[in-house]
């Protein structure tokens, strides 16, 4: 009996985050970065190094505690996060500080959704969702990175939450937190959804195609 000569292709695929880090980028670069999702996903491979982060800040927000949970989280991580909790931490606390009286907002429910763009699924993913004491929503995602997100991935990614929203919070608003400064961005006014419609798909179909060359 002989062992099969190829495996099942891999089918190409994004999440939200590493989409819009692609449109992040420009020439080779582009090539390089799908390559590396195409591995890390046939490998299965990725550490979240953020999660007890994330659980602390929907921690404060579920139980109206204003930071309590984000000031004791970076002891409770593994040493080799502690640097990366505490350049977190101050920025999370002056956004939620800035959601007014902890007892007027609420953690919201979200769910993910998957999101076509041409042939390309990206997974849409928010961290959680925030519901005020007024009815208002907001879907929230939060950015990470030292750099603050560009004007690009913004866009991006604000504008594929608000596509899916039905499906992830109702009635929400989307919001990027950008968790170092403690910077919240919504969608322009000026944003013309047609336009970035039509930017993300052709993003998408070469994202497909650098997938395809990258096997």
């Amino acid at each position: 009996m002989t062992a099969p000569t190829s495996a099942t292709p891999l089918t190409p695929y994004a999440t939200l985050l590493g989409f819009t880090r692609y449109v992040d980028r420009t020439g080779p670069t582009k090539a390089t970065f799908v390559g590396g999702l195409r591995r890390q996903r046939a490998s299965r491979s990725g550490f979240n190094p953020h999660g007890q982060f994330v659980k602390a800040l929907k921690a404060d927000v579920a139980f109206h505690t204003g930071g309590t949970h984000l000031a004791q989280v970076a002891d409770l991580v593994k040493p080799r996060w502690r640097p990366l909790y505490q350049a977190l931490v101050p920025g999370a606390t002056a956004w939620l500080e800035s959601l007014g009286d902890p007892a007027g907002v609420d953690l919201a429910q979200t769910r993910d959704a998957l999101a076509m763009l041409g042939d390309l699924p990206v997974k849409i993913n928010p961290h959680f969702g925030v519901r005020y004491a007024d009815g208002r929503a907001e879907a929230v995602r939060l950015h990470f990175d030292e750099a603050p997100p560009s004007g690009e991935a913004t866009l991006a990614t604000l504008h594929l939450m608000a596509r899916h929203m039905d499906a992830v919070l109702p009635h929400a608003e989307p919001v990027l937190v950008d968790v170092r400064r403690g910077v919240a961005h919504r969608t322009p006014a000026d944003a013309r959804p047609e336009q970035v419609e039509q930017w993300l798909a052709g993003e998408a179909a070469a994202f497909r195609a650098i997938w395809s060359t990258a096997a």
